[in-house]
């Protein structure tokens, strides 16, 4: 297993649109995908883009899994996304909580605007081309993860500041919804 670095917000490469990968993926897409999955798992997250490990290639995984963040509802399998594009974004919108490791430093977290469903393409670790409709939490992860391959951060999506909190508040906050 080989935890990356993750990079912050600050270092370019999170502010800068993410190159295509070749396709088909080489033995070094391969290997940038290994260590995605390997650091999103060691660092407790449910989804990781290329520029946060210091790529600027438009490649990331999702893995919906229990965090000491999050629950276990709404398991989901490790995907692969390698030069992936939104096709449809649902008018309705959901606010949902979201944090980023690339502003872990900072442990912010806050409700986050996001289409409640999208559908994506994309191709997997093998080259093969995929379309995928996906809700709720695995799409606002899609829809989180395709902006850092634009240079956006969920602080962007911010129209109002004042409900960030941190880390503490927000699992505090996560366990009284539970509990309802």
């Amino acid at each position: 297993m080989v935890a990356k670095h993750v990079s912050q917000i600050g270092e370019p490469v999170i502010r800068a649109k993410a190159k295509a990968a070749a396709m088909p993926p080489s033995p070094q897409t391969r290997k940038i995908v290994r260590d995605l999955i390997d650091s999103m798992r060691h660092y407790g997250l449910i989804g990781m883009a290329a520029p946060q490990i210091g790529i600027g290639l438009r490649i990331f995984v999702t893995e919906l899994r229990e965090t000491k963040v999050r629950g276990g509802e709404g398991k989901d399998v490790v995907r692969v996304f390698i030069n992936p594009r939104i096709l449809r974004r649902a008018k309705e919108v959901r606010l949902g909580g979201e944090g980023c490791g690339s502003v872990a430093h900072s442990g912010l977290f806050a409700a986050v605007p996001r289409a409640r469903s999208v559908s994506v393409t994309a191709c997997n670790e093998k080259g093969k081309r995929f379309v995928l409709q996906a809700t709720g939490l695995l799409s606002a992860v899609i829809q989180h993860e395709t902006d850092h391959l634009d240079g956006v951060v969920f602080l962007d999506r911010l129209s109002d500041m004042k409900g960030l909190m941190d880390r503490e508040a927000y699992i505090e906050k996560l366990s009284k919804r539970a509990k309802r």
